[in-house]
């Protein structure tokens, strides 16, 4: 059965409230992201500082989406499809504080590489691979408010890039230990932080998604393109 009007009213409004609450997370997100990044390569400890501090505001968001997802379920009892995008919101709410996670864990680890002698050009290679991340998870954010099944199939095709920068700068550091030993402990942590941020786009591409399931009633059903070649992988000790 349909929803009758009034109800149907007060769910469309609910879940407005909802997806503002979403947006404003995901630019809490990709703010943190960005400002991690910035605080690695100026070596700005108050700024890392102040992005750890930061990750509080996300984790409440997060708490407070699925306290008004559990509220509109119990109160509208929505159909197949309403029900179908009230999860979605719930699943894209997850990666993004998970998101958040990654970018907590970049500014802690750039406290500890403030302490260490810099390693040429790592951190413009990082800030470079945090911004096109954000990039990514923009674009599935933005897909997701607009139902575009199309720019949510490019950014899933985009995360292969983001795994090639990834790819390279593994490279990088590698080279950079093999012709210093003193820059393994660094090369080490920035080794970390490229491999949550390649997570983070992988989070973004999970959004993508579920918005093509949120439009089109099935995820995709091919594999989704990767390009990391490391065997390295990420583990939650990696992360938090």
């Amino acid at each position: 059965m349909n929803m009758e009007p009034h109800i149907r009213t007060a769910f469309d409004r609910d879940l407005e409230g909802v997806q503002a609450l979403v947006m404003k997370m995901g630019g809490l997100v990709e703010h943190a992201l960005l400002q991690a990044a910035s605080a690695l390569e100026t070596r700005d400890d108050a700024l890392a500082a102040e992005v750890r501090a930061g990750d509080r505001a996300i984790d409440e968001l997060e708490d407070l989406i699925h306290t008004e997802c559990a509220r509109i379920i119990a109160l509208n009892a929505p159909t197949a499809t309403d029900l179908r995008t009230v999860l979605t919101v719930m699943r894209i709410v997850g990666s993004l504080e998970r998101s958040g996670d990654y970018a907590k864990n970049l500014a802690k680890r750039s406290l500890v590489l403030g302490q260490m002698r810099p390693v040429n050009g790592s951190a413009g290679s990082i800030s470079r691979m945090a911004r096109s991340v954000v990039g990514l998870l923009k674009d599935a954010l933005d897909a997701y408010i607009a139902r575009d099944a199309k720019l949510a199939e490019d950014v899933r095709r985009r995360d292969a890039e983001v795994d090639q920068m990834y790819n390279s700068v593994f490279r990088e550091f590698l080279t950079h230990m093999m012709e210093d030993p003193r820059n393994i402990t660094a090369c080490m942590h920035l080794h970390f932080i490229a491999k949550n941020i390649e997570r983070v786009g992988d989070h973004a591409t999970g959004i993508a998604e579920q918005v093509i399931y949120l439009v089109t009633g099935t995820l995709p059903d091919d594999d989704r393109p990767k390009s990391d070649v490391t065997s390295l992988t990420d583990t939650p000790n990696s992360t938090v």
